[in-house]
């Protein structure tokens, strides 16, 4: 095999941070050798299936707060890097224009998530990005002035490297976490990893109601109790399935129930089916009802607020019978059914797993990252970007968005040809 000895930085990785990394850098500065290396023939497979195959680019507003995983305000550092307006900005130029749907979220004008894709790897040429695809990565180590990356059809030299290797999830496009093999073996820390916005399991040997409600979406909002205290509460458009629940409300509960299990943290989950309505105001509602509607049946009453089918779930589980009005249900079976209607337990066995979750929660650590840069603080010379390290967004485009903000801010400092100032904090 030859090797490759005058690249001076390599992308290791081709999906949505690799490729917006690899352009940043010869937009920035021309001059600068840049190789893009990929195991896949045709790269991009997991921005192909993103967002429905429409690929939600971003949101009109991010900030920390849409993250988990490292530090808030690191994230923040590196969100600065590229603000949402200057995102817009770079797809208009590079014949991609968005525009916003529901919950802020910005998709391609033409719902297509090819048109991204297409357009990152013609302005990649454009910008005289070297491919080198079709070359599976199996080890990279330092030596001497810069790296060795061992690789199908030739080894590749490079001065500087960049991580973009993504995480586990959608193996099918090729995620099958490498790169936290590679960052480990020079010198970083894995924070173990989960699923994340991924579908959740129920148990039908505790509850069957999921299979019955298969089909049916409604708001609801998810509580995540760990160790007893709510570590979470997430509002949001609730999907019932014949496996358990999905939908935007339980992807974005998924990570938190995953990590306080891989923890070994007593985990539960419930959700409020009128997330608006406090139990008090509830019964006093259901109680001048009783005084003004006496022969309305409680299922109809019930059919109001929720979906026939959850109503007819509701007074199921709390015992009232299905003929049951106003007039004679009592005060326990009032409270059982509002109880049920507020903070329905959700018996969870698992998550569908990486086969179906959209990120992956875990992965390098971000205390050991230059939030300026995306430089190691371990291995100098070495770049991290995306979904390798250890931050996960909630739905909405705001992964997406961290592949761009970090590809950007790694991009500035190779642009430079300057190796990056030591910075010890990384906090503002």
């Amino acid at each position: 095999m030859t090797a490759i000895s005058d690249v001076e930085v390599a992308v290791v990785g081709a999906g949505a941070a690799g490729l917006a990394t690899a352009i940043f850098v010869r937009q920035l500065n021309s001059d600068v050798r840049v190789a893009l290396i990929d195991g896949a023939r045709t790269p991009g497979a997991k921005i192909l299936v993103s967002g429905g195959s429409r690929c939600n680019v971003t949101n009109t507003v991010v900030s920390e707060t849409d993250f988990n995983g490292g530090r808030p305000a690191t994230i923040r550092r590196v969100l600065r890097a590229l603000p949402i307006p200057d995102t817009v900005g770079f797809f208009k130029r590079i014949g991609v224009a968005l525009h916003e749907e529901p919950g802020g979220k910005l998709f391609p004008d033409s719902n297509r998530a090819r048109t991204v894709l297409d357009a990152l790897l013609s302005e990649a040429r454009r910008a005289g990005v070297e491919f080198m695809f079709g070359r599976r990565v199996t080890e990279v180590s330092r030596g001497g002035t810069g790296f060795r990356i061992m690789a199908s059809e030739g080894d590749v030299i490079a001065r500087r490297i960049v991580l973009a290797t993504g995480g586990l999830s959608l193996p099918k496009t090729g995620s099958d976490g490498t790169g936290y093999g590679f960052a480990t073996a020079l010198g970083h820390t894995i924070v173990p990893t989960t699923p994340a916005l991924v579908p959740l399991v129920l148990d039908p040997s505790v509850d069957e109601a999921h299979r019955q409600l298969s089909g049916v979406a409604q708001p609801v909002r998810l509580d995540v109790r760990v160790t007893g205290l709510i570590a979470a509460r997430i509002a949001g458009s609730l999907l019932w399935t014949h496996f358990g629940v999905s939908g935007p409300a339980a992807l974005d509960a998924s990570r938190h129930w995953l990590r306080a299990r891989i923890e070994d943290r007593s985990v539960s989950m419930s959700l409020s089916l009128a997330p608006a309505d406090r139990f008090e105001s509830l019964e006093r509602t259901w109680m001048d009802l009783a005084r003004t509607q006496q022969r309305t049946s409680v299922h109809s009453v019930l059919a109001r607020m929720v979906p026939a089918s959850v109503a007819a779930a509701i007074v199921e589980r709390a015992g009232v019978p299905a003929t049951e009005t106003l007039a004679t249900l009592t005060r326990d079976g009032r409270r059982a059914m509002l109880h049920q209607l507020l903070e329905w337990p959700l018996a969870i066995l698992d998550s569908r797993g990486y086969s179906y979750a959209e990120a992956t929660a875990g992965g390098v650590a971000l205390e050991e990252i230059d939030p300026s840069t995306m430089a190691s603080r371990v291995c100098p010379d070495l770049f991290l970007v995306g979904e390798l390290l250890d931050v996960d967004g909630r739905i909405g485009g705001f992964n997406f968005q961290w592949a761009w903000s970090s590809a950007r801010a790694a991009a500035r400092a190779l642009a430079s040809r300057r190796p990056p100032r030591a910075n010890s904090q990384g906090e503002d």
